[in-house]
């Protein structure tokens, strides 16, 4: 609950606001559209392989640089991993070629081809993280090599919150779209608990941590409870 939220983070000193459920909604949108890395805990944990939009590390997939960055800043594993989105339900085929519900983000589709970036005679000729580096869409930070994506679609029956986060972002950028991976490091299984999520927090380089209704950024944080997870 909010109550056993707040009462855990003050118990560990964190540094919070806490917001309406809208204003909560309104600012992660604009932090993720300015590019900033979000750690998003919401409601009971998840079961599964993955994570759906309840304990998730979340980016925006238009950045250049937010798929290298969240690998070794955050997830502290090989910089050409790449990363899935999660769409809106009714905005999937605007994007993908793909028009079916994908909700645990295990069916994979080709990028529309008007969202594509044709590589030059040149490009085609790179190899390796070279040709990785190389913008292929307009949603690049997802994109991977074969201009292909591992998709999860999100509608408001499944998880509410989440689908308003992903109307609001698309509201601000014109995109559907976020970068949606497990809210944990590499070698850790996802987090379960507040306590979790604020050490993972403050021991990568997320910009914000959005709980509940509480948020949370790391330049308000108490510099000696930072950890090491390098």
């Amino acid at each position: 609950s909010q109550t056993e939220i707040e009462d855990k983070l003050n118990k560990l000193g964190a540094n919070f606001e806490v917001y309406k459920t809208e204003e909560i909604i309104d600012k992660t949108a604009r932090y993720l559209s300015l590019g900033k890395a979000i750690g998003w805990f919401q409601g009971r944990m998840e079961f599964g392989p993955r994570a759906l939009g309840s304990r998730s590390i979340l980016g925006d997939p238009r950045s250049e640089t937010m798929q290298k960055s969240l690998n070794l800043k955050v997830k502290f594993r090989e910089s050409f991993r790449p990363f899935a989105p999660s769409v809106l339900r009714e905005k999937v085929k605007d994007w993908f070629d793909i028009e079916t519900d994908s909700p645990y983000m295990l069916m994979v589709s080709k990028i529309n081809e008007q969202k594509k970036i044709k590589m030059t005679e040149n490009q085609e000729k790179l190899f390796g993280i070279d040709k990785l580096n190389i913008k292929r869409s307009t949603i690049p930070a997802v994109t991977h090599v074969d201009y292909t994506a591992r998709i999860q679609t999100v509608d408001k029956n499944t998880n509410g919150l989440y689908y308003k986060l992903l109307t609001k972002f698309n509201e601000i950028t014109d995109c559907p779209i976020l970068i949606n991976t497990s809210f944990n490091v590499r070698g850790e299984p996802i987090v379960n608990s507040p306590e979790d999520a604020f050490k993972c927090f403050m021991g990568t380089d997320l910009d914000s941590l959005v709980i509940g209704n509480c948020f949370l950024e790391k330049d308000k944080q108490n510099k000696i409870l930072k950890k090491n997870y390098k």
